[in-house]
């Protein structure tokens, strides 16, 4: 539909014409509607009755594509088309009225309809509809936002000085949004980051003056191309980072380059999608390289020459690659290798471990069925060996490594660790190496230094003593989620005893611990043995605490359970999730307990006396999730007792044991504790305390005053409620702040305020109706403590007396 012809505008080209616009009919609601669009402008010269003229009309099709008009306008043509405008002639208007720029130019852009009055007649003016009048105006703005949005992005751009932290010698641009390297930087620059930007390329015409760098970091950038010149102005750099990049796109030209870092001695090439053969020829000249990190590649395989210009490397992280081949003399050349990574890969086999200088070797998240070591004179330096997360099905050949003293071995399926016991039938000999584990071995035999062994998930059976009796210097043993059923003592003598100072043998099936078990762990300080099934013992003892139970060589009556008394250094002991029911009295005795976990054993009972012997050495108990009522928590006066954990519980009321106990961290979630009463003197060392979960009455919040008043930190109050009755309704609600509730007061109390009540409307009406009547002030005519009847009034010194009042005027009471 076009408009009506407008007079031409003198000076502007095409001034005849009207602009053409046109609309689909019926228009699509789900897309925008197309027009022909126009630039306008406005010939000043023409006086107030100014015209629109189109200058450059735009086709239909371009309308759903807004952006794309940017390419057309720069934005500087766009502003100064705009200050051509100064006022606008409304058509429909009286008089003139000058309009901004920006509305005239938003207004101009609308279709035109035919006119429905008659005042708009003859002017080429059309009242825009508003679908089309709001397109129009999202058009613009979307092509005037791309074209700001271009503008920013421009590769002039650069980061405002203000943007990067830099002293004299460092400066850090970390995440500024750099799209090049910035040559603008001082000089004298020696450490340099860059890390978290959109840099793609390095190249020498960037980089002038940085003779001086030392480190410089390029990681997490969008890095293609590194060119020979730029590396040539960096003859003292020692520390590149290129992770997370994209260096795999030119790795010819790249490596080309990567052979004038003759100083270089950390490089970082991770998460850069490198092959194999990339890998080796980045580092292919590189001599003087002692770290390297090539974590995170799609590595496959190591070839044999891969490191063989880089024999001082000291460092090597091949993690997070998928190698499952590692070539015969691949390691060969790094004589000074120390710490070497190949976690999560996906190695079957290594065999013929030769590595005696290393001193780290993590393997751990790898498929390994297989790890055996080359028999030689030279010992081993290995510390630390991480085998977890594979698929041993037996202990390990290790290697002669006489100060290996950190031993990873979880998640694996290793089933036995006796000397000599069978394979289990998934144990197939897949490899030729594997033929020799038909003979018997004694794997303990070279491991006279490991402090830390860990065995957990595995397929463990028997705890057996005779493979841990020769680790004389074993600190920390883990033995948990397993499948413990016993303990065995097979080949080791009655006096036999382990180092063993924390011991962790959590989710087994272990029913019983005989006493010798413990008599062999002379310095065991801390165990956990939760999510079993043991259950303590009784231990008797005289007036005097003297342990008059069995003897100490023997088991428990009848083996049902574990006595626990007498063990004088454990510190730390866990039995939650034992399925404990009753605790036997003084289970504990002589046993110098500093935390004890009892939790997760459902409806335990604890009588009097059970915990007796711990009462100067008992200072964190945990009875959470126990289900037990206040009258099966009985607790002794614990005068050490700083952390008690009661939570998940059904007490109506604390135990009465805490009042002589030092407590600072109380924890009485979960409960049904309506009141705390009365706070005793626990509550005067207390520091923290949870009480959310419990149906606290809204009208007996005393306690929470004084908690308050001590300082003691309430640590989920918001999320705690109590409970009050409105019109015979339980009500609960957020105990926040301070609360003012409303309470149903004492029973009498709202009788005695009535009566007050009217006393006091009754006093008020008597003495409004004195006045009312005698027209005299309130102290005389209320004042119902006047008891003078016919008196005269003394008269003046010096004047007659005063007149007699007649008996009428005498006030009657």
């Amino acid at each position: 539909m076009a408009a009506e012809p407008s007079p031409a505008a003198p000076g502007v080209p095409g001034a005849g014409t009207a602009c053409p616009w046109h609309r689909e009919t019926p228009p699509n609601p789900l897309s925008f509607p197309t027009c022909h669009l126009c630039l306008l402008a406005f010939d000043v010269t023409a006086g107030p009755a100014g015209h629109l003229s189109c200058l450059l009309p735009i086709p239909p099709f371009l309308f759903p594509f807004p952006v794309a008009l940017c390419r057309f306008f720069p934005l500087c043509e766009l502003m100064s088309f705009f200050s051509h405008f100064r006022s606008y002639e409304h058509p429909h208007a009286l008089s003139p009225s000058p309009i901004p720029s920006w509305s005239l130019f938003i207004q101009s852009l609308a279709p035109a309809q035919p006119a429905s009055d008659a005042a708009g007649a003859g002017r080429g003016w059309r009242r825009p509809q508003p679908n089309m009048l709001w397109a129009a105006r999202g058009c613009f703005l979307l092509w005037l936002l791309s074209a700001i949005l271009r503008a920013g992005a421009s590769p002039e751009a650069r980061p405002s000085p203000a943007l990067c932290q830099q002293s004299p010698m460092k400066v850090s641009c970390k995440g500024v949004g750099l799209r090049k390297f910035p040559k603008e930087l001082g000089q004298g620059i020696k450490y340099l980051e860059l890390s978290n930007n959109f840099i793609q390329n390095l190249s020498g015409s960037t980089m002038p003056g940085f003779g001086q760098l030392e480190y410089l970091d390029v990681c997490f950038n969008q890095l293609e191309a590194v060119s020979a010149t730029a590396l040539a102005r960096l003859p003292r750099l020692h520390s590149l980072l290129l992770g997370s990049n994209h260096l795999d796109r030119n790795y010819l030209a790249n490596g080309e380059a990567f052979h004038l870092l003759r100083n270089i001695e950390v490089l970082d090439l991770s998460v850069n999608n490198l092959e194999s053969h990339m890998a080796s020829w980045y580092i292919s000249n590189l001599t003087s390289l002692r770290v390297l990190d090539l974590s995170g590649n799609t590595m496959t395989k190591l070839l044999a020459g891969t490191f063989r210009s880089s024999p001082r490397l000291r460092q090597l992280d091949l993690s997070n690659n998928y190698i499952m081949e590692i070539q015969e003399g691949a390691f060969e050349p790094l004589e000074e290798l120390e710490v070497l990574n190949l976690a999560l890969n996906s190695l079957h086999c290594i065999s013929g471990f030769s590595l005696t200088q290393l001193r780290v070797l993590n393997l751990s998240h790898n498929a390994l069925e297989l790890f055996s070591s080359e028999e030689g004179a030279q010992p081993y330096l290995l510390r630390m060996l991480d085998l977890s997360h594979n698929r041993l099905l037996s202990f390990p050949e290790l290697p002669k490594a006489h100060d290996l003293t950190h031993l990873n071995l979880s998640n694996n399926l290793i089933a036995s660790l006796l000397p000599g016991s069978p394979h289990p039938r998934e144990f197939v000999l897949l490899y030729k190496e594997m033929q020799r584990f038909n003979r018997t071995v004694h794997p303990t035999a070279a491991l006279p230094h490991v402090a830390d062994l860990d065995l957990s998930n595995n397929r463990l059976e028997l705890f057996p003593f005779s493979f841990f009796h020769s680790l004389g210097t074993l600190h920390s043993l883990s033995l948990a989620r397993n499948c413990l059923r016993d303990v065995v003592r097979e080949f080791v003598s009655n006096g036999t005893e382990l180092s063993v100072r924390s011991l962790d043998l959590h989710s087994n099936a272990l029913r019983v611990l005989p006493r010798w078990f413990f008599d062999s762990l002379p310095h065991l300080e801390s165990m956990d043995l939760g999510s079993n099934s043991l259950q303590p013992c009784e231990s008797q003892v005289s007036d005097q605490g003297r342990d008059l139970g069995v003897d100490s060589h023997t088991s428990a009556p009848g083996d049902t359970c574990t006595p626990f008394y007498n063990v004088p250094h454990l510190k730390h002991l866990s039995l939650s999730k034992n399925n404990i029911s009753r605790l036997q009295p003084y289970a504990f005795n002589q046993t110098l307990l500093h935390s004890l976990d009892l939790s997760g054993n459902r409806d335990l009972s604890i009588p009097t006396g059970a915990l007796g012997g711990l009462e100067l050495s008992l200072q964190e108990l945990s009875l959470r999730d126990n289900l037990m009522d206040e009258s099966q928590a009985v607790l002794p006066c614990l005068g050490t007792l700083r952390v008690l954990d009661l939570s998940g519980n059904r007490l109506n009321l604390l135990p009465s044991g805490l009042s002589c106990s030092p407590l600072e961290s109380l924890d009485i979630r979960d409960n049904n504790l309506q009141t705390l009463g009365k706070l005793g003197s626990w509550s005067h060392s207390l520091r923290a305390v949870s009480v959310a979960g419990n149906p606290w009455s809204c009208c007996s919040l005393g306690w929470l005053d004084a908690l308050r008043a001590a300082s003691v930190a309430v640590l989920d109050l918001p999320q705690a409620c109590c409970a009050f009755q409105e019109h015979g309704q339980n009500i609960s609600a957020r105990i926040t702040g301070t609360p003012h509730w409303i309470c149903p007061q004492p029973k009498g109390t709202a009788s005695l305020a009535l009566l007050v009540a009217l006393m006091g409307l009754s006093l008020l009406g008597a003495w409004a109706f004195c006045l009312l009547r005698k027209g005299q002030k309130a102290p005389e005519c209320a004042g119902l403590g006047s008891n003078r009847v016919g008196v005269s009034q003394p008269h003046p010194k010096g004047e007659g007396p005063a007149e007699e009042r007649p008996p009428d005027s005498v006030t009657k009471v």
